[in-house]
């Protein structure tokens, strides 16, 4: 690229970046609704051929249902498609504080398994591989411990907490909230119906602090490469559609999960039920991140000890951020193609 070149690519990328409508306009790969009802429109994704097996996408709260297919080249089911298989999507759409009584219970027991059934009717009753991301995987694997009889074939969770004792930050959240048993925080996510859609996302910049001090920097140095600055753009854009938890469903992660650790004993207390990781059946992918600073590695891993019921428990690792090894093409997606290659 001559230099005249390289100075007017960077004036036009300097301009989208602040006065134009940004560098690349999201391109997401065309789909169909299926059903759309609130907090769970069902998406599947155009292509496939009526043979090829189905995988239902499974987001989680706090990030937007469009991770699973960020841009052409970091979207997971676009892959799928390439890959002969038939995707779908469960999306949750906003939460909201009329949302606020909505708990673990929604999905594990009506969200989720309705989906599944909803897609294996769509294949003509063929059985069907969930995909969850962070607590997508989470409540994936819940939902198939809670109801053997769903038509589920395979559960992968990539970057699933599944074990709290290994997750940054836990112990010292332990200790402060021994001086009140964690009521006071308890009683203010009660207050507010929830962790708001803002906080979520500050919470989340927050993980990736140096890459927001070093975001100016970065733009000066690749303001000629747009390819570069596209990519930057698409994680703004995730990163401001964060949505929020409902209060019931937060307040049940913090007790249970951060506060106990249910998820890490292999059994999820809710009022008086129990539902244990052990009941899974089918084969389990985890995968973790060793430089997650979300989920630690070690916390995906020790689904490896839980699900002591499973034909098969997979545990490979991905290089990248949270969000980064959901779109790994060539560890990530490279190990999800050989797990679901290996069910057929």
């Amino acid at each position: 690229m001559s230099l005249a070149d390289t100075v007017t690519t960077a004036a036009r990328n300097a301009w989208a970046l602040t006065f134009g409508d940004g560098i690349e306009a999201p391109e997401p790969t065309p789909s169909t609704v299926l059903s759309d009802a609130p907090h769970r429109e069902l998406r599947r994704y155009d292509g496939a051929s009526a043979e090829d097996p189905a995988v239902l996408l499974v987001p989680p709260l706090a990030a937007p249902a469009f991770c699973f297919d960020l841009r052409p080249d970091q979207s997971m089911a676009r892959f799928l498609l390439e890959s002969a298989r038939a995707p779908y999507l469960v999306d949750y759409g906003d939460i909201t504080f009329q949302d606020r009584r909505m708990g673990f219970e929604t999905w594990i027991d009506d969200i989720l398994p309705e989906a599944v059934r909803e897609v294996s009717a769509d294949r003509g009753g063929c059985p069907v591989d969930l995909v969850g991301w962070s607590i997508g995987g989470v409540l994936a694997l819940l939902t198939a411990a809670a109801d053997q009889t769903l038509p589920i074939r395979s559960i992968t969770a990539v970057g699933a907490p599944l074990s709290y004792d290994h997750m940054v930050g836990a112990r010292e959240l332990r200790t402060l909230a021994r001086l009140d048993g964690g009521r006071t925080a308890t009683a203010a996510i009660r207050a507010v119906g929830g962790v708001s859609a803002q906080l979520t996302r500050i919470a989340y910049r927050a993980t990736a602090w140096d890459r927001e001090l070093e975001r100016p920097f970065f733009i000066a140095r690749n303001l000629a490469d747009t390819a570069t600055l596209a990519r930057m753009e698409t994680i703004d854009r995730f990163q401001n559609s964060l949505p929020g938890y409902p209060g019931r469903f937060y307040n049940q992660l913090w007790g249970r999960f951060i506060l106990n650790n249910d998820i890490g004993k292999g059994v999820v207390r809710l009022g008086e039920r129990e539902i244990a990781l052990a009941d899974i059946t089918q084969p389990v992918l985890l995968v973790g991140g060793p430089n997650d600073v979300i989920t630690a590695a070690a916390a995906v891993e020790h689904g490896t000890k839980t699900l002591t019921g499973s034909q098969e428990v997979r545990y490979e690792t991905a290089p990248g951020s949270h969000l980064g090894i959901l779109i790994a093409r060539d560890t990530t997606w490279t190990y999800l193609d050989k797990f679901l290659r290996d069910r057929t």
